[in-house]
């Protein structure tokens, strides 16, 4: 009895080979990819619970750490406006300008307008304080701007006269309270004699009256302080001591003080 055998070809070999990988990719794929969902969906969750956790530790309305025991530390810096503006060298701090370019001394009026914009905006939550009077809790003080002539936008803050005026701010630390000098009797050498001076008058005024972080304003070489002439302090010469510390209120903005160069040269 014949037995007829029958044999493939190469090609078809190869044709049942292809189909059968075929079917058994088609078959990993899901698997495949159940897997990978999986996977980063157990990552996503992963991180979102250690990031849940990170937050629990933290508190939005005060630092974690504060003072010394931060980056910042415990001592402010001061802040000047107007600052050059920023297509000029950012790496110089000179505010020079001529009185006689309107387009020159709107530059820098218009610097400190923005500046001193959101002083100009009333809040509920900003009393009138002084030293008599400080902010109740939850409540920050105003920063009056009234009666601070020649510095006001009206006067293009005296720029066009030659006789800048020039905004001073202490930087805002949470919870910093200021070591002042507020007698007569604990006054550093270096300090200048007139500032001095000034501390006295305000003592005799009465002792409330000097708790206020004192600034003082000088050139940087016996040149400059040729050149500075006459300054006035407005509306006093220092930050008074009701505005600190600094507790994160809604509201709040930190005390000015214009410096007003009566006749530079």
């Amino acid at each position: 009895m014949n037995e007829s055998v029958q044999t493939l070809s190469p090609g078809a070999k190869w044709s049942v080979q292809i189909q059968l990988r075929t079917v058994q990719s088609v078959r990993i794929r899901p698997k495949i990819l159940f897997f990978y969902v999986c996977f980063y969906a157990a990552l996503v969750g992963f991180f979102a619970a250690m990031l849940a956790v990170f937050w629990q530790t933290l508190d939005m309305h005060m630092p974690k750490y504060q003072l010394d025991s931060s980056l910042i530390g415990s001592n402010p810096g001061l802040g000047f406006r107007p600052t050059p503006p920023e297509y000029q060298n950012v790496e110089s701090s000179l505010i020079w300008y001529k009185a006689s370019d309107n387009g020159n001394v709107g530059i820098w009026t218009k610097l400190i307008d923005e500046f001193l914009e959101p002083y100009t905006v009333e809040e509920d939550n900003r009393v009138d304080c002084s030293f008599d009077n400080p902010p109740p809790e939850g409540k920050v003080c105003k920063v009056p701007m009234t009666n601070w002539s020649p510095c006001v936008k009206e006067n293009q803050y005296n720029f066009k006269k030659k006789s800048p005026c020039i905004f001073l701010k202490l930087n805002k630390i949470y919870n910093w309270v200021p070591d002042m000098y507020n007698t007569s009797t604990n006054l550093p050498e270096k300090m200048p004699d007139d500032l001095k001076e000034h501390i006295r008058g305000e003592e005799a005024r009465g002792n409330k009256n000097t708790n206020v972080v004192w600034v003082s304003c000088s050139g940087e070489n016996p040149a400059d302080n040729e050149h500075i002439g006459a300054i006035q302090y407005i509306p006093r010469r220092g930050f008074p001591g009701y505005f600190f510390p600094y507790k994160n209120v809604d509201g709040y903005l930190p005390p000015v003080v214009a410096v007003y160069f009566e006749k530079p040269k």
